[in-house]
């Protein structure tokens, strides 16, 4: 119902957030990774998913959309709602997540307050096919983001030729990387100083 807010931050709580969106102030419960990159007065876009219980209704706040995939795939395992399901994500990244799922990890699992050994188990079980495999575990494309594109453009107009600089990018990069990060590996590898 309600895909995204965006707004300036208003306040932060323990655990959730205020988000002013256009003169109303919008409570949105977090993880504490979320709430910890939100800083007061600043603009920021949180993807949410809204939730309606006979005795409530409550809107989650996202960093991203890999996060809400994963509360949304938590909750649909037994017994694990979307408080639990925060708790997992104020524990565990979506890629470690992802990971402890594949390798059946019931020890990552269970260093989720109120996750036992029973739950971790038919975490694993039930999340196995649908979670999938970790995003940085999976190879970036080579030269097609537009990342890539433009560092090539800033060493072309450092005066590096368009071959020489697109080779460096290649040879460089690595998932995960920002873009200042995959220039400053790239003038490393040509020998210039970052």
């Amino acid at each position: 119902m309600i895909d995204h807010v965006r707004g300036s931050v208003a306040s932060v709580g323990l655990d959730y957030a205020v988000i002013d969106v256009g003169g109303f102030g919008m409570r949105l419960e977090a993880s504490p990774g979320t709430l910890a990159s939100l800083r007061v007065g600043e603009d920021v876009t949180l993807v949410t998913e809204f939730l309606v219980r006979q005795d409530a209704m409550t809107l989650y706040g996202f960093l991203d959309t890999d996060e809400r995939t994963c509360f949304r795939a938590l909750q649909t395992v037994t017994g694990v709602g979307a408080r639990t399901a925060l708790a997992v994500l104020a524990v565990h990244t979506p890629d470690e997540l992802r990971r402890a799922i594949a390798s059946e990890d019931l020890a990552a699992l269970q260093k989720v307050p109120g996750i036992g050994k029973k739950s971790a188990s038919r975490m694993a079980l039930e999340l196995k096919d649908k979670l999938g495999a970790p995003v940085s575990d999976i190879p970036a494309a080579p030269l097609a983001a537009d990342v890539d594109a433009a560092v090539v453009d800033a060493l072309i107009g450092l005066g590096w030729q368009s071959k020489v600089a697109e080779s460096a990018v290649g040879d460089v990069m690595a998932p995960g990387m920002t873009t200042s990060q995959i220039l400053r590996a790239a003038l490393q590898h040509l020998g210039g100083k970052a």
